[in-house]
């Protein structure tokens, strides 16, 4: 029995109502109450109740302009959303699809950079450090605006260093990033790759908690770099590399500001671009339809949520917990 399973059963049978407390550990309560009530008001108010009036505008037809003209509508913006708009499945297929392409390469690439910036063989780690981790100190505007000029046509970075190479990227018929169909979900996914600094700092912290012991047992039965890589630190890592899935999956379910600003949430090109939030937003305030907006945001928030259950269903397989009983 661990630490926290003897605490556990230590603690059976001694769990006391507010009222059976000591008059010492009521006033302990009550300053425990009083610090995080700012949090639980703010939670109440900012996210709580607009989360129950929006449920409530699902039901409703209503426009942002004439609120007063409200009328029940019941269920109706629920078919519509599920069997009768074509654009809100083709934005969710949009999402699912940037998904499969961005989410393992971002996570692969944050996972590979923090092993390599964690290697006791590189030189010049604080340096290399600070530099992965600068672009996300950087605004997300600038930042786009940056990457709209890198994956310019004509005289981007990009296609001027692949002209380097030998290929024909630039130029009237070269590589367009931006407008073409089967190029831009990589190009967004240039845009992610430079703001993974988190998440590099968040893998990085995980490989320093790993027992330097099981390297150095590993290293006695003869694994070499690869093998302990493998069974070893990656096993050791999985709560944190599961921690970055969930996030990186509801983060991608809330995809907006970039292809607003780049493409103007008009689905260009061909439609690749109209993601979840766009359609939510374009429904929502462009066209002032409040309540199938709301639906159309609880719907994102309930295909988010099935994600996020299926992941969680399927970590218990993956997912190694030190001091688990399995």
């Amino acid at each position: 029995m661990d630490m926290f399973s003897e605490f556990n059963a230590a603690s059976k049978g001694k769990r006391r109502g507010f009222f059976s407390l000591t008059r010492a550990e009521r006033r302990e309560a009550k300053w425990g109450f009083f610090f995080i009530s700012p949090w639980v008001i703010g939670f109440a108010l900012f996210y709580f109740i607009p989360m129950i009036a929006s449920l409530g505008f699902s039901v409703y037809d209503f426009t942002l302009s004439k609120p007063d003209e409200a009328t029940f509508v019941g269920l109706d913006n629920w078919r519509r959303v599920l069997f009768e708009d074509p654009q809100t499945w083709q934005a969710l297929r949009v999402t699912l699809t940037f998904a499969v392409i961005s989410l393992p390469i971002g996570m692969v690439s944050a996972f590979l950079l923090a092993v390599l910036l964690n290697s006791e063989n590189l030189l010049g780690k604080n340096l290399f450090r600070t530099l992965f981790y600068a672009p996300t100190m950087v605004p997300l505007i600038a930042a786009i605006l940056i990457w709209s000029q890198v994956l310019n046509p004509q005289t981007g970075w990009l296609n001027r260093g692949l002209d380097l190479f030998g290929f024909q990227a630039s130029g009237i018929n070269g590589l367009r990033w931006l407008d073409d169909p089967s190029l831009i979900y990589i190009a967004y996914t240039f845009i992610g790759l430079w703001g993974i600094g988190n998440a590099i700092l968040i893998n990085m912290a995980a490989l320093q908690g790993v027992p330097t012991h099981l390297y150095e047992a590993a290293k006695i039965d003869g694994a070499g770099y690869l093998r302990r890589l493998w069974s070893v630190t990656i096993p050791m890592v999985t709560p944190v590399i599961f921690y970055n899935l969930i996030i990186s999956v509801v983060g991608l379910m809330q995809y907006f500001i970039v292809p607003w600003v780049l493409n103007g949430g008009d689905g260009y090109p061909e439609g690749t671009t109209r993601f979840m939030m766009i359609q939510f937003y374009q429904q929502a305030f462009a066209f002032q339809n409040m309540g199938y907006g709301a639906t159309v945001a609880w719907f994102i928030f309930i295909v988010g949520l099935v994600i996020t259950i299926f992941l969680f269903a399927t970590g218990r397989y993956w997912v190694y917990y030190a001091g688990d009983s399995r």
